[in-house]
């Protein structure tokens, strides 16, 4: 690709699919995806690689990339207490044994979670007259967004906002927390498999804690997101600098869940770069030069 026409083409480096919580099909996402003129995509479904086959297949006839993606729920401690950290995986064998395994292990414990979810609900006065998105979920993994926007469908709270601030937060009283690996062993899985670990939307987290990016790094992070749909201009900067500090790849993305009611899709939204896969490409080639 000529370097002069890549500096005007942008990426999303992160988005979900019906396989996790978002409300795009794999088909419906890249060609939305096409609509707000991206040139390369990566669905990255919570715990899930289910969705990637199908738009890998529909990319190859819009001319879109798709770069096989995950996000891995997990946790790091941090002044004593456990905070949560989610971790992408990019160019990750996603047909591998050894990810299907440890990905059914995660499968289980979201469903077993959502069942004590509706339990809580049913205890607290909140109860759904439709649970079959738990009872039917097959390969999709069930979260609590799922549940947020089943309580706003049946009008028990007004708002997706709402939900989680009455029952879904931390604390609240239909909260249960999530099975999660260490975030040191998600960024090693995703090693395993051949895939480039990222901390996803640092703003999340203690990101100023160099301790914390000092022991991830230890256990081979290679990346941080630094443009995504909640961080500001002023976050971006940071991030850029503390990426460049620690010499991580930048990536950035949407975290686009699809279109719900009245909202618009946040795909597109958010400007990443084209360099952002040259980047992925680069680190992606040197770990098929340690094989």
């Amino acid at each position: 690709m000529d370097s002069s026409k890549s500096n005007d083409l942008y990426v999303d480096m992160h988005i979900h699919s019906i396989y996790s919580d978002g409300t795009f099909s794999p088909k419906e996402v890249v060609e939305y995806a096409s609509k707000v003129n991206l040139s390369a995509i990566s669905i990255t479904d919570h715990d899930s690689v289910d969705g990637i086959d199908e738009a890998i297949q529909v990319a190859a006839k819009i001319g879109i990339e798709v770069i096989p993606g995950i996000e891995l729920s997990s946790e790091i401690i941090l002044n004593s207490q456990k905070s949560e950290m989610h971790i992408l995986g990019y160019f990750i064998d996603y047909k591998s044994e050894k990810l299907k395994e440890a990905l059914a292990v995660f499968k289980q414990a979201r469903y077993n979670r959502a069942i004590e979810i509706l339990a809580k609900l049913k205890k607290n006065g909140a109860v759904l007259k439709d649970d079959s998105f738990v009872k039917n979920a097959g390969n999709n993994v069930v979260g609590r967004l799922h549940f947020a926007k089943a309580l706003v469908e049946e009008k028990l709270v007004g708002s997706v906002q709402e939900a989680f601030q009455r029952y879904l937060a931390n604390d609240r009283p239909a909260y249960v927390s999530k099975y999660s690996l260490s975030a040191g062993d998600a960024i090693k899985l995703i090693l395993s498999v051949g895939g480039i670990p990222v901390m996803a939307h640092p703003y999340y987290v203690h990101y100023s804690d160099v301790n914390m990016f000092e022991s991830l790094i230890k256990d081979g992070l290679m990346g941080i997101e630094a443009w995504h749909i909640k961080h500001s201009e002023s976050a971006v900067r940071k991030f850029l600098s503390i990426a460049e500090y620690f010499n991580l790849i930048v990536t950035g993305g949407s975290d686009c869940h699809g279109p719900y009611k009245k909202e618009k899709p946040v795909m597109g939204r958010v400007k990443a770069p084209y360099s952002v896969m040259k980047s992925l490409k680069k680190a992606k080639l040197k770990l098929e030069m340690k094989k």
